[in-house]
């Protein structure tokens, strides 16, 4: 399994592990993207020591040659955070007393409980690695599915997502979704495919009203393309013109310019 590990100025700082939901999204997107390592303060120090793993197996660089080694619960997930957890510790035995916090967001929800759980047992059994577990976090966690999806049409017509009439709609769909989450209870079975599939038509129906109308963006019917090939082909014959001509103008006027680059950059160096 890949991970980053980011360590603290002060190695005794707090140790925190941090898992990407998805499933299956890798743990670069929060460093890159989300939350990252570092928190810019006046002193510049990182005040915990961070460890960002890729996670379950076939997630970002965490590979298997292997199909049986894709996972499919969280007792699979939580079995293989703990032994990278006790490899990792074998390598860098001068954490094994730091205080230790499990983080993630999203699907992880599903995994953290798990996985704390894990450490807290093997703890009491002391018959591997000790962690110092003192704590766990979960963002916007999908956790207890039950609770989430019987509140998708509430949030939807709260959030101006859908209109009145698509709140009725929604709601008509809700007694087969109480059926099906009962007979599916906590148990990984053909009943939670079930469910699954029974819950996600409400989401969809949803999403099928929200596609209606973009009202709340004021921008219609247009479909959003992160980056358009269009306009980038429109203006190339821009692409060679000098543009700080007219910066020193600015500047002799008092105007403030701030410049910078990131190293990695080797289009725009």
């Amino acid at each position: 399994m890949f991970y980053f590990f980011f360590e603290s100025q002060t190695k005794e700082d707090p140790m925190g592990i941090w898992l990407t939901g998805g499933p299956g999204c890798s743990s670069e997107l929060a460093v890159l993207y989300e939350n990252g390592p570092f928190n810019i303060a006046k002193n510049l120090f990182l005040a915990s020591n961070l460890l960002y793993v890729d996670q379950p197996t076939g997630t970002g660089f965490s590979y298997s040659c292997d199909n049986r080694d894709l996972l499919h619960n969280k007792d699979g997930v939580s079995n293989d955070l703990y032994d990278i957890l006790q490899a990792f510790f074998t390598e860098h035995p001068q954490y094994v007393r730091n205080d230790f916090y499990i983080t993630g967001e999203s699907y992880v929800g599903h995994y953290i409980p798990a996985f704390s759980t894990r450490v807290h047992r093997d703890n009491k059994a002391k018959e591997s690695i000790h962690i110092n577990l003192k704590g766990f976090a979960i963002g916007n966690r999908l956790t207890d599915p039950a609770i989430h999806y019987k509140a998708y049409s509430d949030y939807a017509l709260e959030m101006a997502i859908i209109q009145q009439s698509h709140y009725k709609n929604v709601n008509k769909m809700l007694p087969a979704y109480e059926l099906v989450i009962k007979l599916c209870g906590t148990h990984g079975t053909t009943a939670s495919m079930a469910s699954y599939v029974v819950c996600n038509s409400v989401f969809n129906k949803i999403m099928s009203f929200a596609g209606e109308k973009t009202s709340a963006l004021g921008v219609g019917e247009i479909e959003f393309v992160s980056c358009s090939l269009t306009v980038y082909q429109s203006m190339l014959m821009n692409w060679m013109r000098n543009l700080k001509v007219g910066i020193p103008a600015l500047l002799e006027d008092g105007e403030k310019l701030l410049t910078y680059a990131g190293e990695y950059d080797l289009i725009c160096n």
